[in-house]
């Protein structure tokens, strides 16, 4: 039988789309490049795969200024030091992970799949510029697009022996939804992120009771649980 010799609780975040609004940055990166990703509704709705291409009246235009390795190079270059100079926490999101880092009971781990280059330092740019330090995280993970962020949850949790019933994950997308479930924590999704409500409930079935519409909710809904709303 596994037994638990502490009574730590864990808080997994995701950092795009649940701490970081990076649409925005998204947005202001294309219009740099002469490019329109269209607005964060019909952005949400998206596949995956077309996220980064537009709707159909964007499409021709981003396709054509994306073509070619040099172009996407520049692209990425310009998004990374759009997230070190201006990309902010969503309103909110600053005193809420101030309020976590400082309770000794809590560990507060960041999984990410951040698209920048050198995620790490580019996060610790953010984060300076709201006066925290990204060293203050008890656990950090950054994954390339294509992996699975299940792995790093389980491992946040069994470095510290945490009771998986008293650990958390939070996302924005099914794939966080997933993975929390896959690592055995509760999942807390967000639907002001990559994907809007209708599409987490609709297309995927996530339970409604999960979502949060707005970093208000959400901050709400997560300090309620952990016994820290007042």
């Amino acid at each position: 039988m596994v037994m638990y010799a502490g009574s730590e609780r864990l808080v997994i975040f995701d950092a795009d789309g649940t701490l970081i609004d990076a649409f925005h940055a998204i947005e202001q990166t294309f219009l740099s490049h002469g490019m329109v990703i269209g607005d964060l509704e019909r952005f949400q709705k998206r596949r995956k795969l077309l996220k980064y291409l537009g709707g159909l009246r964007e499409f021709p235009n981003n396709l054509r200024r994306q073509f070619g390795k040099q172009r996407r190079k520049l692209l990425l270059a310009t998004l990374t030091e759009f997230y070190r100079s201006e990309a902010l926490l969503y309103p909110g999101i600053e005193s809420l992970l101030r309020r976590l880092l400082d309770c000794p009971d809590i560990r507060v781990a960041l999984v990410t799949r951040n698209v920048t280059i050198e995620p790490e330092t580019t996060l610790k740019h953010l984060f300076a510029r709201h006066d925290i330090d990204l060293g203050q995280f008890d656990y950090f993970a950054s994954l390339s697009l294509g992996e699975d962020k299940t792995g790093e949850m389980k491992r946040a949790r069994e470095l510290y022996a945490i009771n998986p019933a008293r650990a958390c994950a939070c996302g924005d997308e099914y794939g966080d939804y997933l993975a929390a479930i896959g690592a055995g924590v509760y999942p807390f999704i967000v639907a002001y992120g990559f994907e809007d409500r209708a599409r987490l409930t609709q297309s995927f079935g996530v339970p409604r009771e999960v979502i949060s519409s707005s970093p208000a909710e959400f901050s709400d809904r997560l300090l309620h649980a952990l016994g820290l709303l007042v």
